[in-house]
């Protein structure tokens, strides 16, 4: 069974942070990564029982060799896991490694809040990635068109 872990990028999220780390039961780890936040953020990744690092100069994917486990989920504090989402990590954290090993990578559609709508990104995003996989953008992984995607969605929330 490969655990995951979810691995964030934090500045002054305290008040988003909270909706996106209640949704990630099926992790194993969370990982926060801090960018010097002034406000509450490492508090309440704290009392959600994340680890926090603080940011330094390393390219967002050499934050993976601070993660516990093999599996990367990388997520932003605006966003949470739909329950299907959920449900279809759980399943494959318990599918055999084998299984899991076989796909370089996975993808999940992200439904966005546009004003008072809902909308969803027509191309999913890379987010589930093997630790050693180094190709990263920014905060996430860079696209993989090959990657599988997985069912349920990832919610996106606009906040002012």
């Amino acid at each position: 069974m490969p655990p995951i872990t979810a691995l964030l990028h934090t500045k002054n999220d305290g008040l988003r942070l909270g909706r996106a780390l209640e949704t990630l039961l099926p992790c194993s780890e969370i990982l926060i990564v801090d960018h010097q936040s002034s406000d509450q953020t490492t508090r309440v990744a704290r009392r959600y029982g994340a680890r926090v690092v603080p940011a330094d100069d390393r390219a967002a994917g050499d934050y993976s060799a601070s993660a516990r486990y093999d599996w990367i989920l990388c997520l932003d504090p605006s966003e949470s896991l739909t329950e299907a989402l959920q449900a279809t990590l759980f399943e494959w954290s318990f599918a055999s490694t084998a299984e899991a090993s076989g796909t370089s990578a996975f993808s999940f559609f992200v439904r966005e809040q546009v004003g008072e709508l809902w909308r969803v990104r027509e191309v999913p995003e890379t987010r589930l990635i093997p630790r050693n996989w180094g190709v990263w953008n920014g905060h996430f992984p860079a696209h993989e068109p090959s990657a599988r995607t997985l069912e349920g969605e990832l919610l996106r929330l606009a906040f002012p």
